[in-house]
């Protein structure tokens, strides 16, 4: 039997404040998510363009497992089976501190460090070798003259690929469900059978996805404007 469209029913009362809590958890995943991502895919990216063979073996073998490894069951790893390894009272210390959030936080930076790292070596092999010569001819450590000169070309000729994964990122939250975490996808199944108003549920989750995401590809398009090298296309 045919409804009529009612997204009163949804947005108002204890399922708007579901909603609400569901949008502001995704984006506190998805920032936190991002910061380790890019932290750790500089280091990556920076370690593998050493000349130790060592190093660049293990960073390569992390890139591959987590490119290539379902991002769900990375994450079911980090709250399932990893925890296991643990004590009992560190498992219950975890638990105590919102060890879903945490190990989402974890899985998901830690996959998409793999892409990132990959975006930003891209930029790197894209900066001539005769700058690093001259930083290191001034007197510069390797770690200095990728700090001070390297990288800040690099992160601008890779910022467009940056962004695309950052809003790859921001969507993958959405698997975090799977473990309870209370975000977006979560809160609309939620409200979804607490209503039985699926068609409204699902189609205000979409427009909220589609509209942060637009929102991130947005600000993303004018930082790589802002911060495009001149001469570049």
């Amino acid at each position: 039997m045919n409804q009529n469209l009612n997204f009163a029913a949804i947005l108002q009362g204890q399922y708007a404040d579901l909603l609400w809590k569901g949008i502001m958890l995704t984006l506190e995943l998805t920032v936190a998510s991002w910061i380790l991502a890019l932290v750790l895919g500089t280091v990556l990216a920076t370690v593998r363009m050493t000349n130790h063979r060592v190093a660049r073996i293990v960073v390569g073998c992390f890139v591959a497992y987590h490119r290539n490894v379902p991002m769900l069951v990375q994450i079911m790893m980090w709250y399932f089976a990893l925890p296991s390894l643990l004590p009992d009272n560190a498992q219950m210390w975890i638990n105590q501190f919102n060890g879903e959030f945490l190990y989402s936080v974890i899985a998901i930076g830690l996959c998409m460090a793999a892409y990132v790292s990959e975006d930003i070596r891209s930029g790197l092999r894209a900066i001539p070798y005769g700058q690093f010569e001259a930083s290191r001819a001034l007197g510069l450590s390797y770690i200095r003259s990728m700090r001070f000169v390297i990288l800040p070309q690099a992160m601008r000729i890779a910022m467009p690929p940056l962004v695309n994964h950052t809003v790859l990122l921001f969507k993958n939250t959405s698997l975090a469900m799977a473990i309870g975490v209370a975000e977006l996808t979560y809160a609309t199944r939620q409200i979804e059978n607490y209503t039985f108003r699926t068609f409204e549920a699902y189609l205000l989750a979409s427009l909220w996805y589609l509209a942060l995401s637009l929102a991130l590809m947005g600000a993303g398009a004018m930082l790589s404007r802002h911060y495009r090298i001149p001469g570049s296309r």
